[in-house]
């Protein structure tokens, strides 16, 4: 699992630099935002001086009269600072929610155009938390954090010039400090860094157990593991509880310290500072600056210290962000055509020296040949894990050979567009999968520019077209998500519909009747017989009886044909195909013998 890949227990300079390469569209935004810090920042050291000012010239001579200008100038002042305030507020908000549409679009995108095999190895609510709670942290402490660190650093270099040029020698005693500050930051890095991750990678596995409780609940009652599901979820999130609040309690304890040695620096100020003037080294004005600029030098190094604890929350999400972005695509074109219209595909189809694994050196499939011609109906069969599907997926280009090559119209397919593959192919799974809207949108996605009648001609050609109107919306009928609103044989014949829509050259059954009832799978194989003719297609099969009118059956084991031929020729054979079609003609007539008992006896 990608999440439980271990970074470096440090703040990582080399994540936040490609973090912010990638915010380079946000470029000029951040420097307005930066200007407006600058000038946020320049007032508030401007006040102070005004203050100084006013003290030594108007306050210590009794010179009430001159403060009136005093007092315009600061109302004008205070008006310029609620402007800045009110800019950088808007800006900052803009980018913190164009930073998030851009890494969640991005996150989409990169998911759309990664393989299967990424699929297979991360889960569901890993692949949610990147795009929805990880996303937000990271805008969050980017935009936010960029205003405050400009504003930070603004205000602790403006406050430490003006100090040193109007009085050197108490200037460094308000700065002396500043090290220790930073040895309890370095002190505190790594532990808070480590708190946070796990944090984070707790929050993915709630994300995910919550994905499962949800889309699993019928699965969840059936087997009556409610109790056990409630138990798993409650010591997954008492873990979040714990380390969250290991990692608040770092926080807690970072921050206070920093508060704590700002206010060493204030008194070790007003200290030497009292000193000095009573020496007449200094005026009350300037004392008055000290201790403000002292507060004032503080405040932005605890916003600093804030920032710095943020950045470590964040940059375990910021890991798995830019980890998701930067994964490589394992199936990549060796040319990208411009043109959407790719043409037709004949239907030839051949295997040459196909070697395939999904783990190093375990091979599913070596030195695997076939050779089928365009038209011919091909049937896989076997026993699980026999390589019936892998064969398929190979064939479709959601994998690719790890060995050997795949020919399509004798053509490398690896040399093509994968397009030039997926639009003309036509694929039914098992277990069907329907997307939230109508029966119509589910069908038109087959094909995006079809008009309503070649909609239901789709749907009248794989017999779905009846039980759509007997529905009160019809074909406006919403399917709900995942196409909970139908039956599995309605949503079976839903999805049949889709794949013909396009009139696919390829076309691919994944067991695609195994699961439905014999009424669904008597009109989907009247259907089969009917839109596969003249089309060359490959069927995984379990129930032996829907593909006896296959042209060629291939019996599969362990990677390798065993048998080929057609139905009847397979029969006679009497071999592993014999085998396998008699024992499963024997359980169905069982089947049938029980099930007229049944109606007998009620």
């Amino acid at each position: 699992m990608e999440e439980q890949k271990e970074m470096k227990l440090k703040v990582d300079k080399r994540i936040w630099k490609e973090m912010f390469r990638y915010f380079s569209v946000f470029k000029k935004d951040f420097l307005i935002l930066c200007g407006f810090m600058i000038a946020l920042a320049a007032t508030d050291i401007a006040f102070p001086l005004i203050t100084r000012y006013a003290i030594d010239n108007y306050v210590a001579e009794g010179d009430y009269n001159g403060l009136v200008g005093v007092g315009i100038l600061y109302g004008i002042l205070a008006l310029a600072l609620g402007l800045v305030v009110f800019l950088f507020i808007r800006h900052a908000g803009k980018i913190e929610m164009g930073i998030q549409y851009k890494m969640r679009k991005d996150s989409f995108e990169k998911l759309q155009k990664l393989s299967f095999s990424y699929y297979d190895k991360n889960a569901v609510g890993w692949m949610i938390a990147r795009t929805t709670s990880d996303a937000q942290k990271i805008a969050e402490t980017v935009a936010w954090g960029v205003v405050d660190m400009v504003w930070g650093a603004a205000m602790m270099l403006g406050v430490s010039v003006v100090m040193l040029i109007i009085n050197w020698q108490l200037a460094l005693v308000t700065l002396l400090t500043v090290p220790v500050l930073g040895i309890i930051s370095v002190f505190f890095e790594k532990k808070m860094l480590v708190s946070y991750r796990n944090v984070r990678k707790i929050n993915s596995k709630i994300t995910g157990l919550f994905n499962d409780g949800i889309v699993g609940a019928k699965t969840t009652k059936t087997l009556v593991r409610e109790e056990l599901n409630i138990e798993e979820f409650g010591e997954t999130t008492h873990d979040m509880k714990r380390t969250s609040i290991r990692a608040a309690t770092l926080s807690a304890g970072y921050l206070p310290l920093t508060l704590f040695i700002s206010a060493v620096g204030t008194v070790l100020t007003l200290f030497y500072g009292s000193n000095m003037l009573m020496d007449n080294f200094l005026t009350y004005g300037t004392l008055v600056l000290f201790i403000t600029y002292a507060r004032q030098f503080f405040d932005p190094v605890l916003e600093l210290a804030r920032i710095y604890t943020e950045m470590i929350s964040a940059q375990a999400a910021c890991e798995r962000v830019m980890g998701l972005l930067n994964e490589k695509e394992e199936i990549v074109d060796d040319q990208v055509e411009e043109k959407e219209d790719y043409g037709r595909i004949r239907g030839d189809v051949t295997f040459e020296n196909v070697s395939f694994y999904y783990k190093e050196g375990e091979y599913i499939l070596k030195d695997f040949n076939l050779k089928v011609k365009a038209g011919e109906t091909i049937a896989l069969v076997g026993e699980t894990g026999s390589g019936k599907s892998t064969i398929v997926n190979l064939a479709c280009r959601f994998y690719e050979p790890s060995a050997g090559r795949i020919l399509i119209d004798g053509i490398d397919y690896q040399k093509k567009p994968q397009k030039w593959l997926h639009s003309n192919i036509g694929y039914v799974l098992q277990s069907p999968h329907l997307f939230s809207g109508t029966i119509r949108e589910n069908i038109r996605y087959g094909k995006l520019d079809a008009t309503d009648e070649e909609i239901i001609e789709a749907a009248k050609v794989v017999r779905a077209h009846d039980f759509i109107m007997r529905l009160e919306q019809g074909y406006d009928t919403e399917v709900g998500e995942g196409g909970g609103m139908l039956s599995t044989g309605e949503k079976q014949l839903v999805s049949f519909a889709r794949a013909i829509i396009g009139k696919p050259s390829l076309f691919f059954l994944d067991e695609a009747t195994s699961s439905i009832d014999t009424e669904s799978e008597a009109k989907i194989q009247r259907a089969i017989e009917e839109v596969l003719h003249h089309r060359t297609s490959f069927i995984v099969a379990h129930r032996l009886s829907t593909i006896r009118s296959a042209d060629r059956i291939l019996v599969i084991d362990k990677g390798e044909i065993l048998e080929q031929g057609t139905h009847d020729e397979l029969l006679r054979k009497k071999g592993h195909y014999y085998e396998l079609y008699t024992n499963q003609f024997i359980d169905e007539v069982g089947m049938d013998v029980l099930k007229g008992k049944a109606k007998q006896v009620g």
